[in-house]
């Protein structure tokens, strides 16, 4: 029998990702939803979270989409009552919210799933495999995208909590914190804030241990999602968001499945052996380059 869930917050993510991972799982039925406007055919909606949980104390667990800011209160709510909760990535707008939220999860004895998507990029896990008994001479980020094609109009990502450039790069940082054989520490960071936004649209990142990156949110075209690390073992090359990963150039064979849907099959795991699954390391990385970081202005931006 599959398990039931309730999206929370139909916007862009939900629509693109979420709603066909589960609508293709032999794990979850998609039971409810709660948004302000968004609906998904043939699924009761709400847009009251309370009313959803009065009316379906048999909906186990609770997938929160919406944006950071107002997710904190919803995740408490939803465990307060005894659900399940899964989190969209970044899972708080602040690192003390998700501390808080584990310790949440742990008191009602429900589980928790801080979820990374790019962490469930196909060939992730086969670079930290190769990677964990190399010796790391230098590694390089470069994560660069058009945020009118990603975040259309979505005014919430320029304002505070809404991480700007690292709403996006945050996924390079979840893997590079998940694929490297030690620890990160942060020592620079450059950020450009547009003159009318709160949040960086660009950042230019230097950790110890000769590894560095670069983002920004104003690429045109294609996408740069690329993780490059020198070895003595030789050059890996993380490709596409991780979806690809090359050794001296060749490309290596990956499998499995992809992002959204992987994520979903360890949320059941989760669910069905009462466990969290809760990892800050690359909220961490954004906070340290907010607190360290040298602020630049730029140019206005507007959609």
């Amino acid at each position: 029998m599959k398990t039931k869930i309730c999206l929370i917050g139909i916007g862009k993510i939900a629509v693109d990702q979420h709603v066909p991972a589960i609508s293709g799982s032999d794990d979850w039925t998609l039971a409810a939803t709660v948004s302000r406007v968004g609906t998904v055919d043939g699924v009761p909606s709400y847009t009251d979270f309370d009313q959803m949980l009065a009316d379906h104390p048999d909906i186990p667990v609770i997938s929160l989409c919406l944006p950071t800011v107002p997710r904190f209160e919803y995740a408490a709510k939803a465990m307060a009552a005894g659900r399940h909760v899964m989190l969209e990535k970044p899972p708080g707008a602040t690192i003390s919210e998700v501390h808080m939220l584990q310790a949440m999860a742990k008191d009602h004895g429900v589980s928790l799933f801080a979820t990374w998507h790019s962490r469930a990029a196909v060939a992730v896990q086969p670079a930290k495999t190769w990677l964990a008994d190399k010796s790391i001479k230098k590694a390089h980020i470069t994560w660069k995208e058009d945020v009118r094609k990603w975040h259309p109009n979505q005014d919430w990502v320029f304002e505070p909590g809404g991480m700007g450039v690292f709403d996006p790069g945050i996924n390079a940082l979840s893997i590079i914190t998940e694929i490297l054989p030690f620890e990160m520490r942060l020592q620079s960071a450059i950020l450009e804030f547009p003159t009318n936004r709160d949040t960086p649209i660009a950042a230019k990142m230097q950790w110890a241990d000769n590894i560095s990156g670069e983002f920004d949110w104003r690429q045109e075209g294609s996408e740069s999602w690329d993780i490059t690390l020198e070895t003595d073992g030789g050059l890996a090359e993380l490709k596409e968001g991780g979806a690809r990963f090359f050794i001296d150039g060749v490309e290596q064979p990956v499998d499995g499945l992809d992002e959204y849907p992987a994520l979903y099959k360890h949320m059941k795991t989760l669910v069905d052996s009462n466990t969290s699954d809760i990892d800050v390391r690359p909220l961490i990385q954004v906070a340290d380059a907010l607190t360290l970081g040298k602020r630049i202005s730029t140019d206005a931006f507007a959609f």
